[in-house]
């Protein structure tokens, strides 16, 4: 585990906001055109910005992970299969790199410092966010987005086997049922600390 330099440090902490982008959250997106954008999920964003500007503030940074289906040969989207099954809705431009589909939703992406394009679940996987972070000096990552049983998840899971020092927000991440945003933070305990946003800002509060 890498120890945090002077104890929890904002200078050294990352927000890492996984998947918030249009076309998962905003009207008229691949998810909304599908019927499977959840309340809970387009109210993150409001909780997020809060965190996300006392951290800029104290020089910290705030990092997103966008899901990206690129486009094969003839520009159809290269869809793993079982997400074909899951969301047979999604097709030609949904997720496309450089669309308005693709990039974090309005509130968040100004106060974005990097952002990586991952194709799996996981915002490390085949990614540069752990050389960012690295580089950054960034000793603890904190992560809130969707789906707290699988972006989620897989994000914080690899946060700890890259040995940061890792919270995940449980009112910062949402799932399509509250059953299974429930169980995937008991079982995330046992690699992160769990707590939600309004703790985070109090503990905030008297760090250096």
């Amino acid at each position: 585990m890498r120890e945090p330099q002077n104890g929890l440090s904002l200078r050294h902490t990352a927000l890492v906001i996984v998947d918030l982008q249009h076309d998962f959250l905003s009207p008229g997106g691949a998810y909304d055109r599908g019927g499977a954008v959840s309340a809970e999920a387009r109210a993150l964003p409001g909780r997020i910005e809060l965190l996300a500007r006392r951290l800029k503030d104290a020089g910290g940074l705030v990092a997103a992970s966008r899901f990206t289906l690129w486009p094969d040969a003839q520009g159809e989207p290269m869809i793993a299969a079982h997400l074909r099954t899951l969301r047979p809705f999604l097709c030609r431009g949904d997720f496309a790199p450089g669309s308005r589909g693709q990039a974090t939703v309005d509130r968040l992406q100004p106060l974005v410092d990097v952002s990586v394009d991952k194709v799996a679940y996981s915002a490390f996987f085949s990614t540069q966010l752990d050389w960012v972070l690295s580089h950054a000096g960034i000793d603890t990552v904190v992560i809130a987005g969707i789906v707290t049983n699988g972006g989620v998840a897989s994000t914080v899971r690899d946060a700890h086997a890259h040995e940061y020092h890792t919270f995940v927000l449980s009112d910062g991440c949402a799932s399509f049922r509250a059953e299974t945003h429930a169980t995937a933070l008991a079982d995330l305990a046992t690699v992160a600390e769990v707590l939600d946003c309004q703790s985070l800002l109090s503990r905030w509060s008297s760090c250096p």
